[in-house]
């Protein structure tokens, strides 16, 4: 695995290195015609951006300054300011570290980079300790009003500023930072900036925390009160649409014209398809061993399946086998296996991973460490199952696959009814990562870890890079319903990924 993420991470930098010292083509002495701008029918002048870490900036696991400069906001309001558009405030934290303390005590580690000093390059935090306290309350009002971890119903909680809350993990301490009051709304404070323009990406938070965590809350569909939700639930399709037209409702109620995007299949971001599902090597010895171990584990399966307690496809997909060399599958535990443990309690629901299981990307700092340290065999991913925070099994894909579709369809619906600008952010997401994205220099920016420059070193966020290619989107889509013609975003004068 160190081998793997060297070789990706070698590749990203050269990449960067190289992107980083354009020169400007030569187009034969015959200058490009001057472009007329305009707004179309548009008003830039007070635009607010509402969403979530996608927003405000957020990259390589941290929020901070670097990051919130080059958020796509940011890019779009220097856009914008070439038609008229007015001033853009962002609630900067206070340094290029990203951690933040609350009384002194931290709550929230820096941003990773690229640690070669080991000579296998590994994210790892910057060192030092971040400077951002969360009681040191901005003056606002701010443009950007991203708030990482939120999620849709968020935006309209009473409270969700309160510095008073976050330590009990009933607040947000990126939004305390900036809320007008403790009892402020992000929505409320928003509205109040009377916004002539806004851009609005919320709700993928509403499915990501479930997928992050392997599966491990509660799909809440039918579950209409979200004050009963976990952290990493998934929000009930109804709540979602409910509070989306709240939240449109507000902001076009004085005029405001806007874009709104949907939602990206999260399963398909670098966080679950860098870590292979058959990492372990195994030499003959080691195999025999294994084999022998399970052994009696895939007998008792064998006796329950001609009993009828299981399928003869249950037993081929539980039966535990390795082979000598590379590309041996982790093993698992799956909830979703029948239960057999009331008839022999060794039996429980364990499988070996295949091709349609999603490792998480944290799933390398367990797979092959021992689970016992006083027992050399007690292997985390081959002698002892991977519990399952570590894996998104496909039944677990559907889930968010369905609450996604949900949400786009009001996304889309949402975005007809009040006559908005629409950026199909699932499509355009889906093809970064499938064909990836041509640049003018020839490169490509992809969807993978550490080379594709894409997503930041977080595996979830993106970079600089990413963050230029959806704001020209998000251009296009306004472009496309205002009628307007606004400069783009030249991807390359923004970085791949951070390397220091």
């Amino acid at each position: 695995m160190k081998k793997y993420l060297a070789l990706l991470a070698f590749m990203g930098l050269f990449a960067v290195s190289c992107s980083d010292d354009d020169s400007i083509p030569d187009n034969g002495g015959n200058p490009e015609p001057p472009i007329d701008f305009t707004s179309g029918s548009a008003d830039f002048s007070t635009y607010v951006a509402l969403g979530n870490s996608l927003t405000a900036g957020y990259s390589d696991a941290a929020l901070f300054v670097d990051g919130q400069t080059s958020s796509f906001p940011n890019m779009l309001a220097g856009s914008f300011a070439e038609v008229g558009g007015g001033a853009f405030t962002t609630p900067f934290m206070a340094d290029n570290l990203g951690g933040m303390t609350l009384g002194g005590v931290p709550i929230a580690g820096n941003r990773l980079f690229l640690d070669f000093s080991s000579g296998s390059p590994t994210p790892r935090p910057v060192d030092g300790q971040g400077t951002t306290e969360i009681t040191n309350t901005l003056a606002g009002p701010f443009n950007n009003m991203g708030v990482p971890g939120a999620k849709s119903y968020h935006l309209l909680a009473p409270g969700y500023g309160n510095v008073a809350g976050v330590q009990a993990g009933l607040a947000n301490p990126y939004f305390a930072r900036f809320a007008s009051s403790p009892s402020a709304t992000v929505l409320g404070d928003a509205v109040a900036q009377n916004p002539t323009f806004f851009t609005l990406w919320i709700g993928n938070n509403d499915v990501l925390g479930f997928a992050t965590s392997g599966g491990s809350g509660v799909d809440q569909t039918g579950n209409l009160d979200p004050s009963t939700y976990g952290g990493n639930d998934i929000t009930d399709p109804n709540v979602f649409a409910s509070v989306y037209n709240q939240i449109l409702q507000a902001l076009t109620a004085n005029g405001a014209e806007g874009v709104v995007a949907n939602i990206p299949d999260v399963t398909s971001i670098p966080f679950f398809t860098t870590v292979p599902h058959n990492p372990i090597p195994l030499d003959p010895a080691t195999t025999d061993l294994l084999n022998g171990a399970y052994a009696a584990y895939n007998g008792g399966l064998a006796q329950l399946q001609a009993l009828g307690f299981i399928s003869a496809e249950e037993l081929a997909r539980r039966t535990i086998t390795f082979s000598a060399g590379p590309g041996n599958a982790v093993v698992i535990l799956d909830e979703d296996l029948t239960d057999l443990t009331a008839f022999n309690p060794a039996l429980i629901n364990m499988r070996q991973a295949t091709a349609d299981d999603l490792l998480v990307f944290t799933s390398q700092t367990i797979i092959g460490t021992l689970a016992n340290p006083n027992d050399p065999t007690s292997i985390n991913g081959v002698a002892v199952p991977l519990a399952d925070r570590w894996v998104l099994t496909p039944e677990e894909q559907e889930l968010i696959s369905t609450a996604t579709t949900a949400y786009n369809q009001t996304i889309e619906a949402l975005a007809q009814q009040y006559n908005l600008a629409f950026f199909d952010a699932f499509s355009y997401l889906e093809n970064l990562a499938s064909q990836g994205v041509p640049l003018s220099d020839g490169s490509v920016v992809t969807a993978q870890y550490a080379v594709g420059g894409g997503f930041s070193l977080d595996g979830v966020h993106l970079t600089p890079r990413g963050n230029a290619l959806a704001a020209n989107e998000f251009i296009r889509a306004i472009e496309s319903r205002y009628g307007a013609v606004l400069p783009k975003i030249d991807p390359l004068a923004f970085k791949g990924l951070y390397i220091n």
